[in-house]
């Protein structure tokens, strides 16, 4: 029984070590500079998306050229915080 046991947890170990997850693809950089689309999805995720961001002139500039402020009719302005 014991035998049987510690093959079960032999094998169960190696199938785990098997699935490693060694992945070749390299992680995607994120650019800062670029404004998610997440953060145009609704007018309060764009107001949360500016009142996050820190209030350094250090920082890149972002690229605002094709981002479009999203606009709610029905909803009040929302002021930033």
């Amino acid at each position: 029984m014991n035998a049987r046991a510690l093959l079960i947890v032999a094998l169960a170990a190696g199938l785990l070590t098997a699935c490693g997850g060694n992945s070749d693809e390299p992680p995607v950089a994120v650019d800062e500079r670029v404004v998610p689309t997440s953060a145009t999805a609704s007018p309060l995720a764009y107001t949360d998306y500016v009142a996050t961001r820190p209030l350094e002139d250090a920082l890149e500039p972002l690229v605002v050229q094709a981002v479009v402020p999203p606009v709610s009719d029905v909803d009040e302005p929302l002021p930033l915080r």
